[in-house]
């Protein structure tokens, strides 16, 4: 059975950080392409960034290139989303995501508001 478990999401103000941490059972962790999705109210999810299998090469959003970095530590089938210099528009439900599996989280939330 699959488990995604994201956790570290919060309210912070304009500019400030949040680490999100994404544990994953049920399937060889180190084997997938795994991604961090958002879904902002009213919105459909779309892609934050993704991290090959052996965590070599990583792909973002535009609108985060140069503000969140994800990584992932496979020996503790962990997946991680540090988010830097956070705007307003960065607020949503951020989900992880292992490619091409249809399994989803709950999802942690993220709010960026002053």
């Amino acid at each position: 059975q699959v488990q995604l478990v994201e956790s570290g999401g919060g309210s912070v103000q304009p500019g400030g950080s949040l680490r999100l941490s994404c544990a994953a059972g049920g399937f060889t962790f180190s084997s997938y392409v795994m991604s961090w999705y958002r879904q902002a109210p009213g919105k459909h999810r779309e892609l934050v960034a993704g991290i090959t299998s052996d965590g070599g090469r990583t792909n973002y959003a535009d609108s985060v290139k140069g503000r969140f970095t994800i990584s992932r530590d496979n020996a503790k089938n962990t997946l991680y989303l540090q988010m830097n210099s956070l705007k307003a528009e960065d607020t949503a439900v951020y989900y992880c995501h292992p490619n091409p599996m249809p399994y989803w989280g709950q999802g942690t939330q993220v709010t960026v508001s002053s």
